[in-house]
């Protein structure tokens, strides 16, 4: 099926953020989807500026569309071609991208022949998109290979993996600076080592992004959820899935076999696997947007009874 895009922004000048509208063929009202992006310089396709090229959102977009869904996907603030709208360091809060897609889902709601609005979150979006359902009323929640634990636990399981050897000083001084960050303490003497991950200036982000409990959060809500996770994901894994489940007794969980993180088809190895980071013809994997489009078509019917 042939898919429209059409660029939009919201704002002006360097303080606008940039996405693309994709529209389904025909006329008449379609429901839409605001997809939101995980963590890091990773711009509306799902690509990094760090050079890891997918295009994993810009599929999932044109997939939507094929079912007939209307979709949204942006450039986060400070990246893309919403670089100019980035904050000061020191400024910005993990509230502040919730602010932005309470504002992405209330510009989507009001395009013309929109009907309903769903919230997809991806990775660290999906903590994004269950903020941002406390606050925009949709019509479903989709969490894609969202983590189910606090940020700060998350690091600290990284550090602790076989695969991550740090010598011993720099170990006990990342568990010093984290359990002083969730006190809401500023750590200002960094080692030279951790400075990139742990500079005083973005403190206040991570102090920020540590008080929420994803579990704790997506129990705030009650609208229909759906928890999509891969099998071959490394970064994220069942657990964290399945936690978010527990959330809410009627919150629908979806295991796709040999799906790894950026929602491709890969083997459980982790160079093989993380080679499709790189390959951005690789298709979906095939056995997600099945379960999606169910999950959204069921959703919308519930919404318009």
């Amino acid at each position: 099926m042939t898919v429209t895009e059409k660029p939009v922004v919201l704002g002006s000048g360097n303080d606008g953020l940039h996405g693309t509208l994709a529209f389904p063929q025909g006329q008449g009202r379609h429901d839409a989807v605001l997809i939101w992006s995980g963590s890091g310089p990773t711009d509306r396709d799902g690509n990094s500026t760090h050079g890891l090229m997918n295009n994993s959102l810009r599929m999932l977009a044109h997939a939507l569309a094929d079912a007939g869904f209307v979709s949204l996907r942006t450039d986060k603030r400070g990246v893309a071609q919403s670089k100019g709208a980035a904050p000061q360091e020191t400024d910005i809060r993990f509230d502040t991208f919730v602010e932005d897609a309470v504002r992405w889902a209330g510009f989507l709601k009001d395009q013309s022949g929109v009907g309903n609005v769903f919230l997809l979150g991806h990775s660290e979006g999906a903590l994004v998109a269950t903020l941002t359902a406390q606050r925009f009323r949709a019509a479903g929640l989709v969490l894609l290979a969202g983590s189910g634990f606090r940020a700060p636990d998350i690091l600290r399981r990284q550090i602790a993996a076989p695969e991550i050897v740090l010598p011993e000083a720099e170990l006990n001084e990342t568990h010093k600076i984290l359990d002083a960050l969730e006190r809401g303490e500023v750590v200002a003497d960094v080692s030279e080592a951790l400075h990139g991950a742990y500079r005083p200036s973005v403190q206040p982000y991570l102090m920020s992004w540590f008080r929420y409990d994803p579990v704790a959060e997506l129990a705030k809500t009650s609208l229909p959820t759906l928890v999509v996770q891969g099998t071959t994901d490394f970064q994220v894994s069942m657990e964290d899935a399945e936690r978010l489940k527990s959330a809410r007794d009627d919150i629908r969980l979806v295991a796709i076999n040999g799906m790894n993180h950026i929602l491709k088809a890969a083997p459980v190895d982790r160079e093989d696997n993380y080679a499709t980071y790189f390959k951005p013809m690789l298709p979906l994997a095939p056995g997600l947007m099945p379960p999606v489009i169910e999950f959204l078509g069921r959703a919308r019917a519930a919404n318009d009874r």
